[in-house]
This record gives structure tokens, sequence and C-alpha cells, in this order.
């Protein structure tokens, strides 16, 4: 009751429909494509990457969750769950070639806070090709302080629902643009974890890590954000906002959705792009019991984040508007419909446009789905 109280109060605070944007899908049956047109199609289709970044610097948040070390039945981390070096490439290069003048390539690396580079070499990943493809490229670990000064403090528009504001590293805020690159998948605790649920990875571990500092932050974490993030067992470091109620449930499902829904209102996403040729399903890495390979065989671009995940969300099959209890929301509550609430974008399919591939031609059922 309390749940359903506290998400009818945030759908009265948007005095106007949340935004729409057009979604674009494309079909691409595997990696050994050659992506760079397909996905410069897909930015045409949402109104152009040189209009999107231009002398601009961008921001792009890696999915990289989990230790480099944790593989899926011995696959490269790209294929299951992780951000594939083949679609990273193709997008940098279309953002070189539309004039950005700076490409930042950042994530919150697992239990680290190392360079970012260190971790893509443990990963697979082949920094010399990475480098190639554009010379505006820089990298940031994220789950600290990293080459900034200061943490930047980004409040969460309408209040948000469990934290009121973020300290984040510089990266999210010294940016004009920032792009969400997530694959397709389930999550054990959200229930699925597209462009929106990638970002719950910009919270530094510094100050919202189980090891994070008391009263600041720890500038080398070395364990995730089980206690405050998932359980709220503990606070984040005192040098950071604090949940708006500490007697809220404490239940995850409850918890994750709408610390996700807040981010998205916090640090919005400019461009959300969503990897579906090849991941898992069932969960969103190794360490989930039951997982799949699967190879939807698509990819998904938008310029608003709820949008993009509603569509996305349809794609695997799924009614993006389902309630908890229904998949794949079956423990949790629906991200979507929270971040709609505090005005971030629609979750409603029909208000959406989608160009390219039809939703009912790139459908590939991912577990729980009808």
């Amino acid at each position: 009751m309390a749940a359903a109280a506290t998400l009818a109060g945030a759908e009265r605070l948007s005095a106007v429909p949340a935004p729409a944007a057009p979604v674009s899908i494309a079909k691409c049956p595997s990696y050994s494509e050659d992506l760079t047109p397909v996905l410069a199609k897909m930015f045409d289709q949402i109104g152009g990457a040189d209009r999107l970044v231009r002398n601009k610097t961008v921001t792009i948040k890696l999915n990289l969750t989990g230790s480099p070390g944790l593989r899926f039945q011995g696959k490269a981390l790209g294929s299951t769950h992780y951000t594939h070096p083949k679609t990273l490439m193709g997008v940098v290069h279309i953002l070189d070639q539309a004039g950005a003048k700076r490409i930042r390539l950042v994530e919150s690396a697992w239990a680290t806070s190392g360079p970012l580079e260190e971790y893509l070499l443990d990963s697979g990943w082949n920094l010399r090709a990475l480098q190639s493809v554009s010379s505006r490229l820089e990298f940031e670990n994220t789950n600290a302080l990293g080459k900034g000064k200061q943490y930047s403090r980004l409040k969460a528009k309408n209040g948000g629902f469990v934290f009121p504001a973020f300290d984040l590293n510089h990266a999210y805020e010294d940016t004009d643009v920032f792009m969400s690159m997530a694959k397709l998948k389930n999550h054990a605790t959200c229930g699925v974890t597209l462009s929106m649920k990638n970002c719950f990875g910009i919270t530094p571990a510094s100050i919202y890590g189980d090891d994070a500092g008391v009263d600041g932050p720890n500038e080398n974490p070395a364990k995730g954000r089980v206690q405050v993030c998932h359980e709220g067992k503990r606070q984040p470091a005192k040098s950071a906002p604090q949940e708006k109620d500490a007697k809220s449930s404490r239940d995850p499902g409850y918890r994750m959705p709408r610390i996700v829904a807040d981010l998205a209102a916090a640090r919005p996403i400019d461009i959300a792009f969503i990897d579906g040729i090849e991941t898992v399903t069932g969960g969103e890495g190794p360490w989930i019991r039951g997982i799949s390979f699967v190879t939807p065989g698509v990819m998904l671009l938008g310029t608003n984040a709820v949008n993009t995940d509603t569509v996305a969300t349809a794609v695997m099959g799924y009614d993006p508007r389902a309630g908890r209890g229904t998949a794949p929301f079956v423990n949790c509550d629906n991200t979507l419909k929270l971040a709609e609430s505090l005005g971030v974008g629609t979750a409603d399919l029909n208000r959406i446009e989608v160009v390219g591939t039809p939703v009912k031609d790139a459908v590939f059922k991912f577990k729980g789905a009808a």
C-alpha cells in the first residue's frame, strides 16, 4: 500500500505527459556483419548523429557489469553480458565522423578504482584497435573520484523517490551528451536491465559501496553496492545526500527500481543504445543461476531512455506497463512507469514512434514472456 501511494503521488508530480521521442530498431544477425552502416542509418532515423554531437563532449557509459573473470559457458564477455567491442567501435566511428570534439568512455569498474584501460585489457579488449577509431577518445573509471578534483552533485527531477540527489564522478556533469550503451537482458532484481538500469553503475562505490567511508568517500573501493542500494542496510557516505526516508521499505524489489528511476531523473540519458545481437536471458550475468545464451539479432537506439527501454521491453515479449507480479517484473516494481511518473519519458508504447523494423517483426521472447 505504501509503495502504491508513493507511485500515485509521483504520478501527480508531472502536470504534462512525459516526453516521447522516436526509437529505431534494426535487425542484425551477428557481430560478423559490418555494423557501422547499420548504426549510421539508425542515428539518421532518430535525427542524425551530426545534430546530436557536433562540437560536443560525448560521455559513453559502457556496460561492463561484474568481474571480467566471470564468463558464461566460456563465451566472450561481449557476447553475453558486456558491451561488445564491435558495437562500441561502430558508435565511436560515427560520433567521430559527426564531429564530436571529445568522446569519453566511462564505467564504474567492478571492485577497483584503477585505470579503466587496465580493466578493458583484463576484459579481453584490443585497446589499440579501439583507439585507432578516433583520436578524441578518453577513458575514466568512475568508481571513485578519478581524474576530477571533486564529485558532482546532480539532483533528481521532481525530488526522486529514494535519493533526492547523487554525488557522482565529474564525468557525468562535465559533458554535453550522455550516452548509455546497454545489453538487452533480464535482471534478477529489476526484471530488465536496459539503458536506464545500465546507469545504476554511474554511482561510485567510493560513496555508495559496501565499503564506502562513513563520513566521506573511500577512494579505494573493493566491493559492490548491495548494502547501501539493494538492501538499505547502511547509508552512503555522509558527505553525499542521504535517503529521503530511512524508514521506507528495505525490499530490493521496491528500492532498486526507484533508485534507477531517480538516477534517470538526475542524470538524463541523451542517447540510449541497446545491443540485443547476442545476449543472455534469465538474468544479468553468469552469477545468476538459470541464465541462457540467446541471439535475438536486434539493436535499438533512441534519444529518450524511458522510450527506448519501453520499446526494448516489448521486443523482449513483455508488456512494458506490466505491474509487479507479472513478468518481467515478478518480484519488483516497474522501473519504466516509475521513471515516467518522474517526468523522464513515456512508457506508453502507443505514444512512441518506432522507426526501422516494427516491434512485431523484432520480437524475441525472453524468459517468462507470454
